[in-house]
Parts: structure tokens; sequence; C-alpha cells
């Protein structure tokens, strides 16, 4: 039984840290080392091995694993007894180093329910942030609370899903999109500036710089917003609202254009381009609805989910290709290949090519419950999980 507060250290004094060979990336944060869902590693199967590496048990929900340093952290919530659940693994073998837990609840509006944020590991801290406000900072090595913070004061201010945004890590920041953006301390926690609050917000922010000076790039409630990351000041705000206001998936920036897509085919897509003192839009359409994850940009294409149709786009909007049968399903890429988790549980791969989706391997991975969670690719193995809160890893590895 796990106890409200409490950190429970299952340090396993017998194993050493993980050993991942070959020229592969860490996945430490939301959407991987680059923040844009695309892993630079090369040379992985894509076949794979039959067997899985290992599978295990994290908790109900849909956040994504983050693996760094021979670690890997995962979130999951136990029904049973009411608390979210962060759990330290062995990324090669499953083994458990430690777990922290701490009060929830299961939050079951328009889906089974469960955590919804990804952990980001950063050096020797794990950043957590809970659905009811609650912002933490573990040491990786043991999982022990270094610091902790309430970013809402009760559940008013959290909207329909609560919050669901995951950490951003940037130098000496960690940047939050709940609502206001704020930039704390990472540290210490301590509030560095915080804006004006833009309505419920769920997407990450993207960072990325226009002549020499270091912005943000956020998808709330109000819109898309551009900030600059050293004060959070407002440089310009294009509105984008909907009837469901869900504006969900992080925006991809190429150069000084913003690719925006959200879902419900409420608002399809659209490209803008920053000015330095606005955002132009350059075209809209509907032709890419992301309800959840938004798509990765490869050699001038954007691929993702229009609800639940895989898609081609070029940058100007047009449909090269669509993939009908995946349900609502998610795409990362690496190496030239499209890494497809469908929503009943099946993986695909298959080359990144505006021609056509022909997938060059298949394999069915869960037989119930639903995936809407992004897979991970790090050191040429997949992590994959449904939100009944199973875990598995399947070995990519190219074979020596």
């Amino acid at each position: 039984m796990l106890h409200a507060c409490t950190h429970l250290a299952l340090l396993a004094s017998a194993v050493l840290p993980a050993v991942l060979a070959g020229d592969g990336q860490d996945w430490p944060c939301w959407r991987g080392p680059e923040r844009d869902g695309v892993s630079r590693e090369s040379g992985w199967s894509s076949s794979g091995k039959e067997a899985d590496l290992w599978r295990v048990e994290v908790g109900r929900g849909y956040s994504c694993v983050a693996v760094a340093n021979g670690k890997l952290v995962a979130k999951g919530f136990d029904e049973v007894t009411g608390m979210d659940v962060v759990r330290c693994l062995d990324p090669l073998s499953g083994e458990q180093h430690w777990i922290h837990a701490y009060p929830s609840k299961l939050w079951d509006n328009m889906h089974e329910g469960g955590t919804l944020t990804t952990p980001v590991i950063d050096g020797e801290r794990v950043f957590v942030l809970s659905r009811l406000g609650n912002f933490q900072c573990l040491a990786v090595a043991t999982g022990k609370v270094l610091f902790e913070r309430a970013l809402i004061e009760g559940e008013k201010g959290l909207g329909p899903f609560g919050l669901v945004t995951s950490p951003l890590v940037l130098a000496d920041k960690v940047v939050l999109n709940v609502g206001r953006t704020m930039a704390l301390d990472k540290t210490n926690g301590k509030t560095l500036w915080e804006t004006r609050d833009y309505g419920h917000s769920y997407a990450v922010p993207a960072p990325f710089e226009y002549e020499g000076k270091k912005l943000l790039a956020v998808f709330n409630g109000a819109g898309l917003v551009v900030l600059d990351q050293q004060d959070g000041g407002e440089l310009a705000l294009h509105p984008w609202t909907s009837e469901y206001n869900v504006n969900s998936a992080t925006p991809i920036v190429i150069g000084r254009r913003i690719f925006l897509s959200t879902g419900y085919n409420a608002k399809g897509c659209a490209m803008l381009e920053f000015t330095g003192k606005a955002l132009e839009v350059l075209w809209e359409n509907k032709e890419m609805n992301s309800n959840m994850n938004g798509c990765v940009l490869l050699d001038g294409h954007l691929y993702g989910f229009d609800d639940a149709v895989l898609k081609c786009l070029t940058i100007d909007g047009d449909v090269r290709w669509a993939e009908r049968g995946l349900g609502k399903g998610t795409v990362v890429a690496s190496d030239g290949r499209l890494i497809v988790l469908s929503e009943k549980g099946e993986l695909l791969v298959a080359p990144a090519t505006p021609k056509g989706f022909e997938p060059a391997s298949r394999a069915r991975l869960f037989d119930d419950g639903v995936c809407w969670t992004t897979p991970v690719l790090s050191h040429g193995i997949f992590y994959c999980r449904n939100n009944r809160g199973q875990l598995v890893a399947r070995d990519h590895r190219a074979v020596q």
C-alpha cells in the first residue's frame, strides 16, 4: 500500500545503471531530445525482435516516458490508492529502481482517466507536474523530493482536464503553460516571471530564435502567443479559439513560420509567420485536426493524425496522402522513417515519404485499451504504452 505524500525508495542495491550501446540518443522530455518528435539516431532495425524486451505495469494514464542517463521515468495513476505513481526503471530490463507517489484522482472526463503530463529528466533531477497543479523536483538517483510547490490554488482554475502540459527545461529555468505561462528557477522552484492568464492551456511551449533573440511559441486557450524567454514579455498574439477550445498540440516552428493544429474538426490547421511584432496567416485549412498529439516535420513535409486519418501534408497545406484504419494514433520519426502507434495498439514502421504510406513492419503490442501516447525511441529501443498501464519495451537495435 502506498501512503499519501510518502516517498518509497525501493533501490536495487545490486543493480548497476543500464548501459545502452551504440550511437543512440536519450529521449529526456516531451517530444524528445530536440522537442520536435524526431530522434536523430540512425541504424536501428525497422522490424526489431519478435519478443518483447520487457513489459511492466505503470498505472493508468497517457503520460510518455522520459529516458536519459541510463534511467527511464514513467507515470501512472494507481486506482487502489488514489495516487499518481512515478517510477524509475532500468531501460534494458524494466527493473524498478524507485517509486514516488502523491495524491491525485482518476479524472476520467471524456476518457478513462489517469496521468497526462510527461516527466522531464534534466541531469540529476526529474521534474514532475500533477494534473492537480503540484510541481515537484525529484532526485533522479533516489526519487527524493528536492522541492515542490502548488501552482494552482483549488480545482476551479484547473479546467475540465486539469493540468495537461509537461515541463519544458530551458537552461536555468523550467517553463510551464498552465493558463498563465510561468518560468521557474529549476534549482529551487521560485517564480522568475509569469504572464497574464490566457485561459485553460494544454500544449507544451516550443522554444525558437528570431534575429538572435530567444522566444517561445505558446499555444494556449487564447491562441498562439509569442513570448520573450528572458522575461515572458508578450510580443504577438494570434487568436485561435473554438467550441471545445482544446489547443493541445505543440506548435512546430519552421524558421519564421509556425504551424498550428487543433482537433475536433473545429479549426483545423494554419501556418503563421512571425514578423517580430505580429503573427500573420500564410494559409489555413481543415486538412489536419490534431486532437492530442501533433505532427512531425521531415524534409518539408508534415506527418500526423488528422483525427483518425494519418496524413502527409506539404508545408503549404496540400495533402500528399491519407491512410485510414489506424484510429486516433500517434507518430514520431527517426532516420527517415515514421514510427506509428495505432489507437488499438499496432506498432508500424514505414519510410517517411510524400509518395505514400507503406509499412516495412507491423507488430501487435496491445489487445485492450487505447494508445494515444506517442512511442519513444531511445538507443534502438521502442517504449510504447496503452492507457490501461501496460508499458512495453521492444528491441529494435541493429544486429551486431
